[in-house]
């Protein structure tokens, strides 16, 4: 199966680039499944409906949020509604939507798509080991999914890393989202699962993480706030990571960076191209 994940995707400016660069890379690369994390798609703050419905029509077939899931309140409501947006699974019991879903692929199989939010130097959410095993045992690789995606949404990346080794032969894949910044430590780890820190933004990275430079800069060297965070409007780097897995098992056999448009250093797959 191949496999397309896209990093956190930061405003109008990574909207852009997904609605023009996906549908070509689903068809060119012949993309059996495509998770995308969209939870600073709305100005850099949350998710819409319109934006999620854009994002699935531009060729994703689930959406991961994280830590400003419900900063655009009509997320609360319309998750219900929209099986393929996913929410961190460790959110407290009641929270809306849910926190796994298994999914069909464009060319049949099932994905199984797990959104975990981390805890250090994160807001304080259930344990996400925990809810993690529950999931992974409950749904198991080859059994119950032919693929499975783990998106760790945190800040430390020990945290994420000790995710990846957690799963490692568990799942397909576990990649870290939340800092916005691409990690060059992408391999597939001794048990079969291919592992990335973080896969960077889906954003204009002449900015501070998707954000326009002056008020983050402003509030660094005064400490005094001016005015509410932007999201950065120039030509956007598409960030994600690609991932073939093994039919027979569901683990990785090859991975490989993707950054496409705006500043930073381009990169496809060389096992795709």
């Amino acid at each position: 199966m191949r496999i397309l994940f896209v990093g956190d995707v930061v405003g109008r400016s990574g909207r852009t680039i997904v609605t023009e660069r996906l549908p070509g890379l689903v068809r060119d690369w012949k993309l059996d499944f495509v998770a995308v994390n969209g939870e600073n798609s709305a100005g850099g703050f949350g998710i819409t409906e319109a934006i999620y419905r854009e994002l699935i029509e531009a060729g994703a077939d689930a959406v991961t949020l994280g830590n400003h899931a419900w900063d655009q309140k009509e997320a609360l409501v319309f998750i219900e509604r929209v099986p393929r947006l996913i929410r961190p699974i460790n959110y407290p019991a009641g929270t809306p939507g849910p926190g796994a879903a298994l999914i069909e692929a464009k060319t049949g199989g099932r994905v199984l798509v797990v959104n975990a939010m981390g805890r250090i130097f994160m807001d304080a959410l259930d344990d996400p080991f925990v809810a993690l095993e529950r999931e992974l045992s409950a749904c198991r690789l080859h059994a119950g999914a032919d693929a499975i995606i783990v998106d760790i949404h945190g800040e430390a990346t020990s945290e994420k890393q000790a995710v990846g080794h957690y799963c490692d032969g568990r799942a397909s894949l576990v990649v870290g989202t939340h800092t916005h910044v691409p990690t060059a430590d992408l391999r597939v780890l001794p048990g079969g699962t291919a592992f990335l820190s973080d896969v960077g933004m889906t954003g204009d990275y002449e900015s501070v993480i998707g954000m326009s430079k002056e008020e983050p800069m402003q509030r660094f060297l005064r400490k005094i706030p001016a005015a509410r965070f932007e999201a950065a409007t120039g030509p956007a780097t598409l960030c994600a990571v690609a991932v073939e897995t093994d039919p027979a098992t569901g683990l990785a056999v090859r991975v490989g960076a993707v950054r496409l448009g705006g500043a930073l250093e381009q990169a496809v797959p060389g096992f795709w191209a």
